[in-house]
């Protein structure tokens, strides 16, 4: 067996221990932190990938541990290999582990602003991937939600464009995402954001092509689709003060559905596995005591990363 795959099969196994909170918040304390880091920047893109993943479990819905990834510098290769890493894989993982790091976490989220990864996410809905578009508007909306005052850094650098484009995606997920993007830019209080979504001809025509293409629905799709029925209807009104035809022809709200006096919180089922609360962590109770050299009964294998890097 070669030496990448055994590092990311032991990562892989670290990953399944540190769903423990308690072994988590160990890991630095063993001397297991550092080399998950050091592995962001390893050569090989697999790696790279699974050290991610290894980060986004720790940090997942965990204060201290967000603090002990930031202290020990792990922000910056992730990162790195979110805006610039040569491999999809490991910038989806990277966006993913960031998007746990800075969750609640006003130090992470200044970081992030800091070092222009608003531009990144622009970057990465520009993407082919509908995987990395859905991370990307995931972490978009959150930042929109949490500071309404970043709103009009998101419109100069050009999302409300990006978005509308994405609207019209084959993917039901990154269209979801992208129509609630917009409608938290289409609420924000500033009247310069307001006017820049309200006065876009563009965003009017394509909002009357979903209508058209929810009319086109079989049942089933139009069941399946609800959500974006719903945000397609708020953003009319958000942007045109006026309820869409979907109201008006019934497609809205179908028979047997109930009715809604909010939209549902779309964004809120993208971010599920962001706000699991300690899901598949084991309780403190159960808590496995790692002996020397151990974490969860797991030998900290990893040991130093390699020097066979991408930087230093």
């Amino acid at each position: 067996m070669s030496v990448p795959l055994t590092i990311a099969g032991l990562l892989a196994e670290l990953q399944v221990h540190v769903e423990s909170i308690d072994i988590a918040n160990d890991l630095h304390s063993v001397g297991g932190l550092v080399p998950v880091i050091k592995y962001l920047r390893n050569s090989n893109a697999r790696i790279r990938a699974k050290a991610a993943d290894v980060v986004t479990t720790v940090v997942q819905n965990n204060p201290t541990s967000q603090q002990l990834v930031m202290e020990a510098s792990g922000f910056e290769p992730l990162l790195s290999n979110f805006i610039s890493d040569p491999d999809l894989t490991a910038r989806i993982k990277a966006l993913g582990a960031l998007s746990s790091l800075i969750r609640n976490n006003k130090p992470g989220v200044a970081a992030f602003r800091l070092a222009n990864g608003y531009a990144g996410l622009r970057d990465a809905l520009s993407s082919e991937s509908a995987r990395f578009q859905r991370k990307a508007l995931n972490l978009t909306h959150y930042l929109l939600s949490e500071s309404h005052s970043d709103c009009s850094v998101f419109a100069q650098l050009g999302f409300p464009r990006v978005m509308m484009t994405l609207v019209s995606s084959n993917d039901s997920g990154v269209r979801e995402a992208a129509l609630g993007g917009l409608l938290e830019l289409a609420r924000d209080t500033t009247l310069g954001n307001r006017s820049l979504l309200a006065d876009q001809d563009r965003l009017r025509r394509l909002l009357w092509r979903r209508i058209q293409s929810i009319r086109m629905m079989a049942p089933e799709d139009l069941d399946a689709a609800r959500e974006e029925r719903q945000l397609v209807d708020s953003l009319w009104i958000a942007c045109y003060h006026e309820p869409s035809t979907l109201q008006q022809e019934g497609l809205l709200v179908l028979p047997g559905e109930e009715s809604f006096e909010q939209p549902p919180d779309v964004a809120g089922r993208f971010f599920e596995p962001l706000r699991r609360q300690s899901v598949g962590r084991a309780p403190p109770d159960e808590r496995s005591e790692p002996v020397s050299g151990t974490v969860g009964g797991m030998m900290m294998l990893l040991g130093p990363a390699p020097g066979n890097s991408l930087s230093n």
